[in-house]
């Protein structure tokens, strides 16, 4: 099958530019548009990688310790049936596990040292069902009824100074009337372990203590809310209808979209505004396409005459221009696909080369929640960074396959 000849002349004038008797080699502005192209599409899927593993690896850590689902009483107060309302949930087949917990804020004070902390009183042997706290397993089974035991996130601890066995004293609101006025509630805690959930704030304003303690502490009549753990955490909004829809009025469903949707909503902003100028740069270097063509057109116009006067029609000839700019386009975006994702799917091992070679730590923890670069390829970012990349360089070859088309002949040979 013969090789049209717009095909064959686009491709040798891609390779050999004004040099042309350098066989094989790239022309420097073709080498410059690709190169371009492919920065640019490789910075694209680069970021994007990156901000989709930081989404997923904040997000992912912190549903191993908050819940996919939290049903609460409308009043604040404690839940009327509480087993009836664990069945009812259990039986949905989208539920994985639910159990009973208490929820209150408290200062936790040793010495002068004090700190705020959200208590959770939680059953230690339903937790499993609904956290990945469960891998810690020995930790949560020292927490006994009446023994006042404390598991304190081990940055809380750690800022704190505190060890296992040590006593701090928890402070809780709602004092006591006395005769010298209202003073706070305090009880003494005995610290029985740490845990850590790789999720900064959590490790540095958790704590976890038996439920019954924490009733009796916040006088409260039984659990104040159930956790619930679904199969696939996606469908958290769906499923939250439908459980609101079968559980009884005066119970309160939410899911974990709803607990942190500020947080979510502005890493998509963020997401959607780094995409839209990263983009801009793929289109400045596909837009250079535009003078590497134009100095093309403008070196060939010998060549252009002598094929318009052997017959070839003007579409032929703009056909001519538009596959160099294509072959440009196509090659830049491989090339920039290739680099993208070779970083992208290697950065963790990247980013710490580089931190130990200058010394530096890229990720804070106390701001950016984890340690690591993480990063996350999607295919629904990928093949639109690809695809914008091929328009944008077939855009460009529109004006210079036109104006070579539009070249004459006569005027064109006549200095020649």
């Amino acid at each position: 099958m013969a090789i049209p000849y717009e095909l064959m002349l686009g491709w040798r004038y891609t390779r050999s530019g004004r040099a042309s008797r350098r066989n094989g080699f790239i022309s420097f502005i073709s080498g410059v548009s690709m190169l371009g192209i492919a920065l640019g599409v490789a910075a694209l899927i680069i970021v994007l990688s990156v901000m989709n593993g930081f989404q997923k690896e904040v997000r992912d850590r912190m549903l191993g310790v908050i819940s996919h689902i939290e049903v609460q009483a409308d009043d604040g107060g404690a839940i009327k049936d509480l087993n009836g309302t664990l069945e009812a949930l259990r039986r949905h087949p989208a539920v994985l596990g639910a159990a009973p917990f208490v929820s209150a804020q408290a200062l936790l004070a040793r010495g002068e040292e004090m700190k705020g902390a959200l208590l959770r009183g939680i059953d230690p042997s339903l937790e499993g069902q609904v956290s990945e706290l469960a891998g810690q397993q020995k930790l949560l089974d020292q927490l006994r009824p009446g023994e006042f035991g404390i598991v304190l996130g081990i940055e809380l601890g750690r800022s704190m100074g505190l060890r296992t066995g040590d006593a701090v004293t928890l402070i809780v609101p709602g004092g006591q009337v006395t005769p010298a006025g209202v003073v706070p509630r305090l009880k003494q805690m005995r610290v029985t372990g740490f845990f850590e959930s790789g999720h900064f704030e959590f490790d540095s304003g958790l704590a976890l203590l038996h439920q019954e303690d924490v009733q009796r502490l916040m006088r409260l009549e039984g659990p104040g809310g159930i956790r619930v753990k679904l199969r696939d955490l996606h469908q958290a909004r769906s499923v939250g209808q439908q459980l609101a829809a079968m559980l009884p009025p005066d119970l309160v469903v939410r899911d974990w979209t709803s607990h942190n949707r500020i947080w979510f909503a502005a890493v998509q902003l963020e997401k959607r505004m780094m995409f839209i100028i990263l983009t801009l740069i793929v289109a400045v270097a596909a837009f250079n396409l535009v003078s590497t063509l134009v100095m093309t057109v403008t070196d060939k116009r010998a060549d252009i005459a002598i094929l318009r006067t052997l017959g070839a029609s003007p579409r032929s000839i703009m056909g001519i221009f538009m596959v160099q700019g294509a072959m440009v386009g196509v090659v830049g975006t491989g090339a920039g696909l290739a680099l993208g994702l070779l970083i992208a799917l290697n950065i963790d091992v990247i980013v710490p080369a580089l931190e130990r070679l200058l010394s530096a730590s890229f990720l804070p923890r106390e701001i950016y929640l984890i340690s690591r670069m993480p990063s996350d390829p999607q295919a629904a970012d990928i093949l639109p960074i690809a695809l914008i990349a091929l328009v944008l360089a077939f855009l460009a070859t529109l004006y210079p396959s036109w104006r070579a088309s539009r070249v004459n002949p006569a005027q064109a040979l006549r200095y020649e």
